[in-house]
């Protein structure tokens, strides 16, 4: 007998409701393996860190081994001050010193820095350059690992060139960045500030005429010439410009000139390695006793002791804080470094500092974003957004172009052998 008041098909809702349910915990389990493997769960990989190195590319050859050595102290102790980890400990930095010069030349040689930038390239482990010391060698090694995003610092560069439009020669920078892409910073104010504000001290030490030589070469070449547009537009008056030969054996023959000129001040664009000493001993030794003005290119010991005697008095122009006038966290590395070094650091030292401390903040950023370490368009990328960066010379960006939001510089004086801060510069 059939009981009508009792359905004759079951409902089949709670079946098919454990199948989903049983269907949705396979997904997540699924789901929580992919996590795991793929990820940290946080949207971000999960960073197995590793070992890069970072390079410096220096002229440890020749005379401005004085200077670059400080350079190369410094980078050691800023990474030493990390125990050259980052990201939590979990990646190693590898530092490597390179030298781009060569006992041939005396000095940085286009043939040792176009084979290291190839290298640099050729290592994808290699993350990152700090350098170069010359602008002439930027130019070379900039073209070259650029299309591979490689990211350079310079501590040191101060051709605006290289990284401003209508500030150097009329195909750069562009020429210097084939994919189009930058990947060149640096961290000390330009050429075109500098040379400038070294033409407004020329006026305000009360010269009204001016003889300008240069070493004819990019950087001396080029700064000179910026000194000398300004120089004009404040009224001074030129009255000559000649470029040397590094290899000249004496320069008697323009010092004679200079004399006859009878100039209030003589400008010199140039570095120390270009024999820089002796030009400015002839220049002294026929009897000149006006003002000598010289760039941070000679900015160092390796300048006073070509010199000699005949460096009393000149004047020098650094783009940024001599190492005694240093306060705060700049000061107190100055100390620090005088005891680990038992000597006292050359100006573009701190600058090799604040560079390795850009790198390791850019790791960091890398690392928060998920991000590997070898990942060369990365750690690009992270230099490149550097907004208001806490150095040990305080706050700065890096802009679009590469250029530091840095500005201060200085003027100083070689006094009893020493350079001497006289004033700030540009200000």
């Amino acid at each position: 007998m059939v009981n009508d008041d009792k359905p004759r098909n079951l409902p089949r809702q709670p079946c098919l409701l454990m199948k989903s349910m049983r269907q949705l915990y396979y997904l997540l389990i699924a789901a929580s393996i992919v996590c795991l493997t793929i990820t940290s769960c946080s949207g971000a990989p999960d960073n197995p860190g590793g070992v890069v190195t970072v390079v410096s590319d220096l002229p440890m050859t020749g005379s401005s081994l004085i200077q670059t050595q400080t350079i190369v102290n410094a980078i050691s102790m800023a990474f030493e001050s990390n125990n050259h980890k980052v990201c939590g400990g979990k990646w190693t930095i590898n530092y490597r010193s390179y030298d781009d010069a060569s006992a041939a030349l005396g000095k940085w040689d286009p043939e040792v820095t176009d084979r290291n930038a190839r290298e640099y390239v050729a290592n994808t482990n290699f993350v990152a350059v700090i350098g170069t010391f010359n602008s002439d060698a930027a130019a070379i090694m900039i073209p070259i690992i650029n299309p591979e995003q490689l990211v350079m610092i310079s501590p040191a560069n101060t051709w605006p060139g290289l990284t401003k439009a209508g500030k150097g020669e009329k195909d750069e920078p562009e020429k210097y960045y084939p994919n189009g892409i930058r990947n060149y910073a640096r961290v000390i104010p330009t050429d075109d500030l500098q040379g400038s504000a070294a033409a407004q001290w020329t006026k305000d030490l009360g010269a009204h005429s001016v003889f300008i030589l240069d070493d004819q070469e990019f950087y001396g070449k080029g700064i000179a010439e910026i000194y000398q547009r300004s120089a004009a537009n404040l009224g001074l008056k030129i009255l000559g410009r000649e470029g040397i030969h590094r290899t000249a054996t004496d320069y008697k023959t323009l010092a004679n000139k200079i004399k006859e000129a009878n100039p209030d001040l003589v400008y010199f664009g140039g570095n120390s390695q270009n024999n820089a000493g002796q030009l400015v001993k002839d220049i002294r030794r026929i009897g000149y006793k006006g003002l000598i003005m010289v760039p941070n290119g000679m900015a160092d010991d390796a300048f006073i002791k070509s010199a000699e005697e005949a460096a009393e008095g000149v004047y020098v122009i650094f783009s940024g804080i001599p190492p005694e006038k240093l306060t705060g966290k700049a000061g107190q590395w100055r100390e620090d470094y005088k005891v680990k070094f038992k000597t006292e650091p050359q100006p573009f030292a701190l600058y090799g500092y604040v560079s390795a401390q850009l790198i390791m903040d850019s790791f960091e950023r890398v690392c928060k974003a998920g991000k590997l370490l070898t990942d060369r368009k990365a750690v690009r990328e992270a230099v490149f957004a550097t907004k208001d960066f806490e150095s040990i010379v305080g706050k700065f960006s890096i802009d679009a172009n590469g250029d530091t939001s840095i500005s201060t510089m200085s003027g100083s004086q070689v006094r009893k052998g020493k350079i001497e801060f006289v004033t700030l510069l540009g200000q």
